[in-house]
């Protein structure tokens, strides 16, 4: 028996990217409104009793609203794609592959909030090296990072190709970026790290780097400890990689990639061991939004966690 899905904001480009995963699978229904009825608040909410799943790809406001125009008596699971239940601990956090018990936790799961792209980076690092007590909590940790312009949805990609000549877009100059209390939280963390994104030229595609000055900080855990401290977390998982070998001259985003739903992670020492740079590079609309969604849902209706996923 198939499972019914509603992607509820299925023409924003997470939306979008969310149904073309799921294509023609024959475990998934998709219950589709027309252009009319997805802006009917009634309409929505009958698709929303209607699910097994909704997916939510909204604001975060209209996200809460679908989320009380379920049936208390038929309850509905869902996926929260937006920043409003990230942090909530009525809500189980969507990034199965971070600690040991996440997966099954979102298997058990009603109410799923899907990871942000950029703490999907951010924590695919972090979270399990102070898990491990290999880097410490109370680090005043400073995270660099950059995303295609596809992340800021419909808006951004037209500011972006309309205007042609931005190269980069600089922003949350002021601190306070929305993304902050999740990647605090979920890392375990005693202070929120100070974050600098970015938006580049290219419609797809993100890195997240992490500096550590190890030396500085008088951290006793050497770079290679935790490097293989992520190869053993991660082992088996067929979307998050470790690095082996030397480190590559470059890390490079292309125009014209297609993305897939994985991650890929690097363990950067300096000669001497003093300073390390942790770096993630990932699909902002793939492992960072759609594909984590689609490997949520396959997770909530007991499908294989890589159904309709793009690997690497």
């Amino acid at each position: 028996m198939s499972a019914k899905v509603f992607i509820d904001g299925a023409a924003g480009t997470t939306g979008i990217e969310i149904a073309e995963r799921l294509g023609e699978r024959d475990d998934v229904q998709l219950i589709i409104l027309s252009d009319d009825d997805r802006k009917n608040d009634d309409a929505r909410r009958g698709a929303i009793i209607a699910a097994d799943v909704a997916i939510l790809c909204l604001p975060d406001a209209a996200a809460k609203e679908a989320v009380a125009m379920a049936d208390a008596q038929n309850p509905t699971k869902f996926i929260d794609a937006s920043t409003a239940h990230r942090i909530d601990p009525n809500w189980t956090y969507g990034f199965a592959e971070m600690r040991m018990g996440q997966q099954q936790a979102i298997e058990n799961a009603q109410f799923v909030s899907n990871p942000g792209c950029y703490p999907t980076g951010f924590l695919g690092l972090i979270a399990p090296l102070v898990d491990a007590g290999l880097l410490p909590k109370n680090l005043p940790y400073n995270v660099n990072a950059v995303s295609g312009y596809s992340g800021g949805g419909k808006e951004l990609i037209a500011h972006f190709e309309s205007a042609g000549n931005i190269a980069f877009r600089g922003y949350a100059l002021a601190h306070g970026h929305k993304h902050l209390p999740e990647m605090q939280l979920h890392a375990g963390l005693n202070h929120a790290p100070i974050f600098a994104p970015a938006v580049i030229n290219a419609y797809r595609g993100m890195v997240v780097e992490i500096m550590v000055p190890l030396g500085a900080f008088n951290i006793k855990s050497t770079p290679q400890e935790m490097h293989d401290a992520l190869v053993s977390h991660y082992a088996g998982s067929k979307l998050v990689n470790v690095h082996e070998g030397d480190m590559p001259s470059e890390i490079l985003l292309l125009n014209g990639d297609d993305g897939n739903d994985g991650m890929t992670l690097y363990v950067a020492p300096s000669a001497d061991g003093a300073q390390l740079r942790l770096i993630a590079t990932l699909d902002n609309l793939g492992k960072g939004a759609s594909g984590a969604a689609v490997q949520n849902l396959n997770l909530m209706i007991g499908a294989n966690i890589y159904e309709g996923l793009r690997l690497a």
